[in-house]
């Protein structure tokens, strides 16, 4: 009896980490398509057969056909008896493609091993319900964290409609991001450089201050070598429309567009002549700090499907994002120069009167860049 106990461990163990390793390949294969998917998540799939791979595959892009559909098809009918290792619980709704539990079930496959459930209230264990209910074999909840942690904005926005909030900063050691003049120049070197803009390349939108669109000029658009790379749509706060219409946002070649949120009272002659110019102006309310409603902007953002939002400043703007506690993620590299107190600070004015009651960081990330560090984490209160 006691042999049989051992020898059923034994088997249980060997399924448990058969599983694990093949849902790190699914995952391997979910983030093949970083930055291309959204608004829908980020799914890889694999087919396994007596503990052979029969065939791997990633949703590629919104409106294409799901990871589980790619799998079954480079499968070539080899599915009957398998199993299924995906990311996400398959889908069993009609939406811009047809439901992937269906296909699931009719390519014969007897058992799915899913990461996660999906979220999306028209999922939310319905396509794990279906399955069952066809026979077919499911297990739940296999590599759940690192499944949850590549589509923090999917599951951000799906739930909120808001999208997921990095702020990203180039920062002395003393807390800069600018000199006294307000210019930033770089601060940073070219591989911290370089990292930005895979970041922009894996976002749906970049957020800047009319202040930074002054003093810079930014293009805020992706430069990465080689083709496939994408420019995140381009978001500027700006009351009372001071930006001008040769600004490089507005004038640079670039596949994205440019949103720029005014106050109701903006000119309305400076709004037809940036929106002859290419942009799309949206008014909105201004908060109680008499800044443009965050809230409000963000709201916009998610009905225009902006799932992750990269926000560069500047100090006002990190700081009234910071303060209304609506940054999820924090992305800082630091440089090793000094540019004093009449620097310009990351954060301005956050009134602050003791140590504890300052936000802290958690899940902290470092990584180096040359003699740049860069500190990635998330905030305390980040879902």
């Amino acid at each position: 009896m006691a042999n049989k106990r051992s020898s059923a461990h034994s088997d249980f163990a060997n399924v448990w980490e058969e599983d694990r390793f093949f849902m790190r390949l699914a995952l391997r294969q979910a983030v093949k398509a970083q930055g291309r998917t959204s608004p829908n998540p980020l799914v890889g799939a694999v087919i396994v057969s007596n503990g052979q791979l029969i065939a791997s595959a990633y949703h590629q892009r919104a409106g294409t056909p799901h990871a589980e559909i790619n799998a079954i098809a480079k499968a070539k009918g080899m599915t009957k008896g398998a199993t299924l290792y995906v990311t996400l619980e398959p889908c069993s709704h009609h939406g811009r493609t047809p439901p992937c539990c269906e296909a699931v079930w009719r390519s014969g496959i007897k058992r799915v091993v899913v990461g996660m459930g999906d979220p999306n209230p028209l999922v939310a264990g319905q396509g794990i319900r279906f399955l069952r209910e066809k026979g077919v074999e499911v297990s739940t909840d296999m590599l759940t964290d690192e499944c949850q942690r590549i589509n923090r904005p999917f599951c951000r926005w799906i739930t909120t409609g808001l999208p997921w909030v990095i702020m990203k900063a180039g920062v002395s050691l003393d807390g800069k991001i600018a000199a006294r003049s307000g210019h930033s120049g770089w601060i940073t070197n070219e591989a911290s450089r370089h990292y930005v803009h895979q970041l922009r390349d894996r976002v749906d939108a970049i957020l800047v201050g009319v202040g930074t669109g002054l003093v810079d000029n930014p293009a805020l658009t992706t430069r990465l070598r080689g083709t496939g790379h994408r420019d995140p749509l381009r978001v500027v706060l700006d009351r009372e429309l001071r930006l001008p219409v040769s600004a490089r946002m507005l004038t640079e070649k670039s596949s994205a567009g440019t949103v720029i949120f005014c106050g109701h009272d903006a000119a309305v002659s400076k709004k037809k002549q940036l929106e002859l110019n290419g942009a799309v102006v949206l008014p909105v309310a201004l908060g109680s700090d008499a800044l443009l409603d965050l809230r409000e902007v963000l709201a916009e953002l998610g009905r225009r499907q902006v799932t992750s939002l990269l926000v560069e400043g500047g100090s006002k703007v990190h700081a009234s994002f910071w303060s209304q506690a609506l940054v999820q993620q924090v992305n800082l590299f630091f440089a090793p120069i000094f540019l004093g107190a009449e620097g310009v600070p990351l954060l301005a004015n956050l009134g602050l009167d003791r140590v504890d009651q300052a936000t802290r960081l958690r899940e902290i990330r470092h990584r180096r860049f040359g003699d740049d560090m860069m500190i990635e984490g998330l905030v305390s209160s980040a879902g």
